[in-house]
């Protein structure tokens, strides 16, 4: 028949392929949000799978009950903000010159700044300037010492290095200085790309745990992630109060915190995404 489109193995396995990681995907979703909806009886005697039983919002009322939980989650809401903005603000700033080829040094500061990936000094040395700092216990302690990720500055300089030279040099003969041209002309010209380092950016601060793990010894400055590994390792009894005194059932409570640790990313992910893949390419192409 003409203008029938011909079936094709690849697309028959691509199409399944795809169907199964987007089923391996969003089940864990799925079901954690069932368990946190669920009633106490249906989740002991393990009755959920896809869709609640019993459906309720106890869980969720026990989680916000608590001060622990919603402070751990202002402070996550706080030093990924804080972190976001000031890892954005130093890559902006420090791709911009490694960026023009006149720039002195240029090679030599690239080669520093790509060898920090393969020689990583590791935790204890880290930890010990961080600590003679005196930025132990606080959120800069969280947010400087990975100010700039050295992938994403890369991805950002090779943005920088496709734009049109004769913007720069327009605005030199117009009297401009080169930080007003970095945050006047460059820096709103890069929004795709600052969109989707941002996103890594982002994504790093609100998933970490093992920073402020070892950073922070005040448990009332804990992140959301490190008062949820506590939920998950520690057993109902043992889980400094945050769970004991309540007749819902473990489960429901840790699965109730993990969805509402997920509403961010899913609220500022669909409004990053158009920039998301344009900006990673953007910054991969030549000429």
């Amino acid at each position: 028949m003409v203008g029938e489109r011909k079936i094709s193995w690849f697309g028959v396995i691509n199409t399944l392929i795809l169907t199964l990681v987007a089923v391996a995907t969003l089940y864990p979703i799925v079901y954690i949000t069932a368990i946190s909806l669920s009633d106490t009886v249906s989740v002991v005697q393990g009755k959920v799978f896809l869709f609640p039983k019993g459906f309720n919002f106890e869980a969720y009322g026990e989680v916000l009950k608590n001060d622990t939980i919603p402070r751990a989650y202002l402070n996550s809401v706080f030093y990924t903000a804080l972190g976001t903005f000031l890892n954005l603000l130093f890559t902006a700033v420090a791709a911009y010159p490694l960026s023009q080829k006149g720039f002195f040094g240029r090679k030599f500061f690239m080669t520093a700044i790509v060898l920090t990936m393969f020689l990583n000094p590791g935790i204890i040395p880290t930890y010990v300037v961080v600590q003679q700092l005196g930025l132990t216990d606080s959120v800069w302690a969280l947010v400087l010492p990975n100010a700039i990720w050295t992938m994403e500055l890369i991805i950002l300089k090779s943005f920088y290095e496709n734009m049109s030279s004769q913007i720069r040099e327009a605005a030199l003969i117009d009297g401009a200085s080169e930080y007003r041209i970095l945050f006047n002309i460059v820096i709103p010209l890069s929004k795709p790309a600052l969109a989707s380092i941002g996103l890594f950016y982002f994504m790093g601060h609100w998933n970490s745990f093992f920073l402020p793990l070892i950073y922070l010894n005040d448990a009332d400055k804990y992140p959301l992630q490190v008062v949820l590994r506590d939920m998950l390792i520690y057993s109902a009894e043992n889980d400094a109060g945050l769970v004991d005194r309540s007749a819902l059932a473990p489960q429901s409570i840790k699965n109730a915190t993990i969805v509402l640790s997920m509403i961010p990313v899913l609220l500022i992910y669909p409004f990053a995404q158009k920039y998301f893949a344009k900006g990673v390419m953007l910054g991969s192409e030549k000429g």
